[in-house]
């Protein structure tokens, strides 16, 4: 919202939500004289699709349980999509979305998102790629990391809890490695990074990470790939004895009134623990490790992010990252840069130069560093 509202090439910005309320915050410190806002139920699927006839472009920032719902309406109203949650929801709109002749990209956010799109550089630039590793975590500040986690959500506090008990499968020695949730923070899965100017951070298997690799089309499985978490040290050894003992169950307890299961309990009793000061910075850090050959040779390019709060707006480095990258790519689509159409994804249709300009034309610059392999 912030950024399409101060883009020169929107007119217009329509701000769909079930309580228009959490725009006031934002009137304080943007201009908002472009935005209109509506009163809307996302079940409401004729509401939305009347709502969406007259856009160039849609941004999705809804739970992901809402994305088949959101991409039906678009489709029926002739609309373009940009989310920022994984595709798996909506695996089957590639066909329609292509018989109304509209876009759906989902991924498209910070992880996955700029991640994505460094990956399509990456296979356009080397002449070979065997190892692909991503990594990248919200976290607090180091003065802000003050409780027995380290931790605070930048994002939702479910959304946290989910990633927690996710299946992730990695790549070694061009060897699948299946690793289920119940063992996602095994120690012989998580390992630790040195970050420039943060030190040591633990990184936990998070996701499908051969999935992005097959979209890059890279044939027999990669030598090496993985997408992992960042957490400040400590997150594991955390939760690994929680899981062991039922904490992350979704089933009710026998014995107690209701319906109430751990997860559930984990959800209200953390969750406000988890919530950031108006004084406290949130940080997002992102590394993207990738090796191959490059002009023939053996090489390795090293992609480095890191973001912190803008206390003067109060925007969260993951609201920017998120909410920027989704706001560039809804951009391209109404202005015709990104002109394919049905099920997208950043790695193969987001045009990475003119990405990252616009990205670094909001402050956010990813670095690199190139290194000759023996």
């Amino acid at each position: 919202m912030f950024d399409l509202a101060r883009s020169e090439q929107v007119d217009v910005v329509v701000s769909a939500d079930g309580d228009p309320g959490g725009l006031d915050s934002l009137r304080e410190v943007a201009d908002l004289s472009k935005v209109e806002s509506v009163t809307i139920d996302a079940g409401d699927h004729g509401g939305l699709a009347r709502l969406m006839e007259s856009a160039d472009a849609v941004v999705d920032l809804l739970p992901r349980q809402l994305m088949p719902a959101v991409c039906s309406a678009a489709v029926e109203a002739g609309a373009s999509v940009v989310n920022t949650n994984y595709a798996a929801e909506i695996a089957d709109f590639d066909s329609p979305a292509r018989e109304a002749g509209v876009a759906i990209l989902p991924e498209c956010g910070l992880d996955p998102g700029i991640d994505l799109v460094l990956y399509g550089e990456a296979q356009r630039r080397f002449d070979r790629l065997d190892v692909i590793r991503s990594y990248c975590g919200g976290i607090p500040e180091s003065a802000a990391a003050d409780n027995p986690l380290k931790y605070k959500a930048s994002w939702t506090w479910e959304g946290v809890l989910s990633s927690t008990m996710r299946d992730s499968r990695i790549v070694r020695d061009g060897q699948v490695v299946e690793i289920p949730a119940a063992r996602q923070h095994d120690p012989e899965f998580v390992h630790q990074i040195e970050f420039p100017g943060l030190g040591s951070l633990e990184a936990i298997p998070n996701g499908l990470a051969d999935k992005f690799t097959d979209q890059l089309g890279l044939g027999d499985p990669i030598r090496e790939t993985g997408r992992y978490a960042l957490r400040w040290p400590g997150w594991s050894a955390f939760w690994r004895p929680l899981k062991q003992m039922g904490f992350l169950s979704r089933d009710p307890v026998p014995g107690l009134p209701g319906e109430a299961s751990p997860y559930a309990m984990l959800d209200r009793l953390l969750g406000p623990q988890m919530e950031y000061r108006d004084d406290e910075k949130d940080l997002v850090a992102m590394v993207n490790i990738f090796e191959g050959l490059l002009n023939g040779n053996p090489t390795r390019i090293t992609s480095w992010l890191l973001m912190e709060r803008d206390l003067t707006t109060g925007l969260l480095a993951m609201s920017q990252a998120v909410g920027f990258t989704a706001s560039i790519a809804a951009q391209m689509i109404a202005g015709g840069e990104i002109p394919e159409t049905g099920l997208l994804s950043p790695v193969r249709h987001v045009p990475g130069e003119r990405f990252f300009q616009e990205l670094a034309r909001r402050g956010i610059e990813v670095s690199e560093q190139l290194e000759a392999l023996k």
